[in-house]
């Protein structure tokens, strides 16, 4: 499953919490996306706060980080990820 992640770094504590939830496929209408924000402490230099969003995700679906993979926005405050093992 795709998320949509918004990220928000250099947080005083690190969460993760659901915005939206999907909507149901009517009308052969385009289902939206999830969307989540996710709080951490690291500074967004260097790829660090992307790597403890990738952190913090695995542990509030309670997966292994490697199951998170990050598809696009590496620098962008908006990002999306692809959860393999849900």
């Amino acid at each position: 499953m795709k998320i949509i992640v918004k990220a928000k770094a250099r947080a005083k504590m690190e969460k993760v919490e659901l915005l939206t939830q999907p909507t149901l496929n009517f009308d052969n209408a385009k289902p939206e996306l999830d969307i989540y924000k996710v709080w951490v402490k690291e500074p967004p230099v260097g790829g660090l706060a992307n790597q403890a969003i990738v952190k913090a995700l695995a542990k509030h679906f309670d997966i292994a980080p490697s199951c998170v993979v990050f598809v696009s926005g590496q620098t962008a405050k908006q990002k999306i990820f692809e959860i393999t093992e849900y």
